[in-house]
């Protein structure tokens, strides 16, 4: 049942952390604990970053289609 939930949420979920630890060359995991800890020091600001990063990644993989 967990497994199937986390399956569902990495599916519905932008990519965003997938695609900064590519970036960065680090694990998807770290990236994903890192943003998880910062949320509850943040107070949830980084929902919004997190977002704004989810519609870049959007927009440029919609360019790289049309290209």
């Amino acid at each position: 049942m967990v497994k199937k939930i986390v399956q569902w949420f990495e599916q519905q979920a932008f990519g965003v952390c997938e695609w900064w630890g590519k970036l960065l060359g680090i694990r998807t995991t770290t990236v994903r604990m890192y943003f998880i800890y910062l949320s509850f020091f943040t107070f949830g600001s980084l929902i919004i970053i997190y977002f704004i990063l989810a519609f870049i990644l959007l927009t440029l993989l919609f360019v790289s289609f049309w290209v």
